[in-house]
């Protein structure tokens, strides 16, 4: 039995990406990222800021709380920490009704501890402020102390 030797040729459609299709694909991605990149970067710094800010604001009503079971503000050596732990003076041991946080203190959003001091300035009685991004008194934009602060030294 002999068969007919034509036969037709199916196509199939073509399957997958070539090599220049995914180069130009990477490309556009990269320049992308190189002009969408920058932005996003650039808002990280001013959103620790405003982390700091409502940590602080958050801090303050927390520290109201505390005076008006306690009858008055920590101690300075007291600190943020008589937040979570009862202090030692029995009188004030009593009346605490913490933990006032529901975790530790945080840190700031630099990865440092917040300050705290007595008194403040500008009639307030406590300063609670980060010292920004660069962990120093003073600077500027994102290094700037952010929060209650003390009285100029």
């Amino acid at each position: 039995m002999e068969k007919n030797s034509k036969m037709k040729k199916i196509s199939t459609p073509h399957l997958g990406f070539t090599l220049i299709e995914m180069l130009v694909v990477l490309v556009i991605i990269g320049m992308l990222a190189g002009l969408v990149g920058p932005k996003l970067f650039g808002r990280v710094d001013s959103s620790k800021v405003q982390t700091a800010e409502v940590q602080i604001k958050m801090f303050k009503g927390t520290l109201e709380t505390f005076r008006l079971d306690v009858g008055r503000f920590p101690t300075q050596a007291e600190g943020l920490q008589v937040l979570n732990h009862p202090p030692l003076e029995e009188r004030a041991r009593s009346r605490w009704h913490g933990p006032y946080l529901d975790e530790d203190v945080p840190l700031d959003p630099w990865g440092n501890p917040y300050q705290y001091s007595l008194p403040g300035s500008n009639s307030q009685p406590f300063a609670l402020y980060s010292l920004g991004g660069d962990n120093q008194r003073g600077g500027e934009g994102t290094n700037a102390d952010i929060g209650l602060l003390p009285p100029s030294q």
